[in-house]
């Protein structure tokens, strides 16, 4: 980060534009994720499949039979990382389809951006057929809120460890780089061009507050990527919401813990009661609270 800066701060002298098209390869190049050998064997047991979105060709897999549950990944993630929800979303009845979004595990393209990422969600559920649940996981959430607002029916949802504010972190990102003001208004300008999106049209909250789809947010206390109090904001503006918190997973073992999966199933499965139950981690420091009722 400290060459970057140095690097931005000459280059916005020379060249505004230049900086600006530089901060946007930057920011919207997702960083590259690795499976490991359990989740990539999860992976081979499934049923390829692909979509083509913008001209890339997607990746895309599909287990089991029954109502569609939908596993949608996070910035810089993949589809295989949320493996851990395959065989008991399988085992309860459901079709589990996952993919691996633009730009992002197995997926052709060079950069990608919150709405196309929800472009591609829309582009395999057309291909896989209705949406029964899903589980999205960080910014995968808002990618789901924001194919929600554009008509995408959804029965059943599960957020966990959701993000609230992406333009919020695109602005803090922006600012440790320490683009000036005029640069990030360039950034902003050419992203909406080439993205053909306004960053205005992100408010993740405002758009919570316009949904109907029974919602489960599970998010930790201790996660140092996304704050729990963005699971809180979107709980709070979600009507009829449910909220988890659990101590010491962070950002990404809570999604793959065992206690959180099996609360996840059961709320998918239209089980209330027993998604409410309170669960324990085999680590003392590591448990799931009380559900919050709305």
């Amino acid at each position: 980060m400290r060459l970057l800066r140095l690097l931005f701060r000459a280059l916005q002298i020379v060249s505004p534009n230049s900086a600006a098209r530089l901060a946007e390869r930057l920011f919207f190049t997702p960083h590259s994720s690795h499976l490991t050998p359990g989740m990539r064997a999860v992976l081979d047991r499934g049923q390829p499949f692909q979509v083509e979105v913008e001209g890339q060709r997607i990746a895309g897999w599909s287990w089991g039979e029954g109502p569609a549950v939908y596993l949608v990944h996070g910035w810089g993630s993949r589809g295989g990382r949320l493996s851990a929800y395959v065989q008991p979303l399988v085992d309860a009845g459901f079709r589990v389809v996952a993919f691996d979004a633009l730009a992002h595990g197995d997926s052709g393209g060079r950069m990608s951006s919150m709405p196309q990422m929800a472009r591609t969600l829309r582009a395999v559920v057309e291909a896989n057929g209705p949406v029964h649940g899903v589980v999205a996981h960080s910014l995968g959430a808002s990618v789901t809120t924001l194919a929600m607002e554009w008509g995408l029916i959804v029965g059943r949802a599960v957020f966990v460890a959701p993000s609230a504010d992406p333009v919020g972190y695109t602005l803090l990102w922006a600012r440790q780089l320490g683009l000036r003001p005029d640069v990030i208004d360039r950034l902003r300008t050419t992203s909406q061009r080439r993205i053909g999106f306004s960053w205005s049209d992100l408010d993740i909250v405002a758009l919570a507050r316009r949904r109907t789809t029974p919602l489960l947010v599970i998010h930790d206390d201790t996660d140092d990527v996304i704050p729990v109090a963005d699971g809180k904001a979107i709980s709070g503006a979600w009507p009829g919401s449910l909220l988890v918190t659990t101590h010491g997973l962070g950002h990404s073992g809570v999604v793959r813990d065992p206690g959180v999966v099996a609360q996840s199933v059961a709320f998918l499965a239209d089980h209330p009661a027993s998604a409410a139950t309170s669960t324990r981690t085999p680590s003392a420091t590591r448990s799931a609270s009380a559900m919050i009722v709305k």
